[in-house]
């Protein structure tokens, strides 16, 4: 073979020295631990595994068909989120409710959501407008269903978009990560389809200061939104 020519490796048929399979199998890595973290985290959420409730590595590996390593490094991620736990010598615990935690996170969410629904109001543009209504039409037909999960997981997808209309960065991550830690509350908590109707009409309310680009009021309906919560929660202290 001429020296000048650069061999080609039989099993790829692609020139030596190139480089797309290391980036496709960190791109997988990523996907698989993405997946395995969604997977898991809404199971917890809607407490499919219950507070409490031990889960076993090779167990959620056969159940969400994907390696060990991904689901290890999801497991993580939900014990840094607050989610689950490691106890020594026993293994991975699902989070217990704790009262006392919820009603500290609704006095934080308190202090900063109703700031982030009234950045909303000055800062969204036309297409968040957009994805806030049609959460809410999906709400309300979820709620007619009285579908608990569904209505759970638009709620956390309006005051996420909320969050995010703020265009504040770090305040999006903040309430994303309060949000989410309360939701098995929620879930627990909200039982009655009085309580599907008045969070309809909260909800209702907040998108319409939003949408009038009013601060104040979506300010003001937003802490009403989440007083009502913690009223709805202290029936269980």
């Amino acid at each position: 073979m001429p020296s000048n020519q650069r061999p080609r490796t039989k099993a790829s048929g692609r020139r030596a020295g190139s480089e797309p399979t290391a980036k496709s199998s960190i791109g997988a890595a990523t996907s698989l631990r993405d997946t395995a973290y969604n997977a898991i985290k809404h199971q917890i959420i809607t407490c499919a595994f219950r507070p409490g409730e031990y889960i076993n590595e090779l167990q959620l590996s056969a159940l969400l068909k994907i390696g060990r390593t991904p689901v290890h490094q999801a497991l993580d991620r939900l014990m840094i989120e607050g989610m689950v736990e490691v106890i020594p010598r026993k293994g991975v615990i699902v989070k217990p409710v704790s009262l006392n935690e919820v009603l500290q996170i609704i006095e934080v969410r308190l202090i900063n959501e109703p700031f982030g629904a009234r950045l909303a109001a000055e800062h969204a543009n036309d297409s968040d407008l957009t994805e806030l209504a049609d959460v809410l039409d999906r709400a309300k037909h979820w709620a007619t269903l009285r579908n608990l999960e569904n209505m759970m997981l638009l709620d956390r997808e309006l005051h996420l978009l909320i969050a995010k209309a703020s265009k504040n960065e770090v305040l999006t991550e903040l309430l994303r990560n309060l949000h989410e830690r309360s939701l098995r509350f929620w879930f627990i908590s909200l039982n009655a389809p009085t309580q599907y109707e008045s969070v309809q009409n909260e909800h209702d309310a907040i998108f319409a200061a939003i949408r009038q680009r009013d601060p104040n009021m979506a300010d003001a309906a937003m802490r009403r939104h989440i007083e009502s919560f913690r009223a709805n929660v202290s029936q269980y202290c």
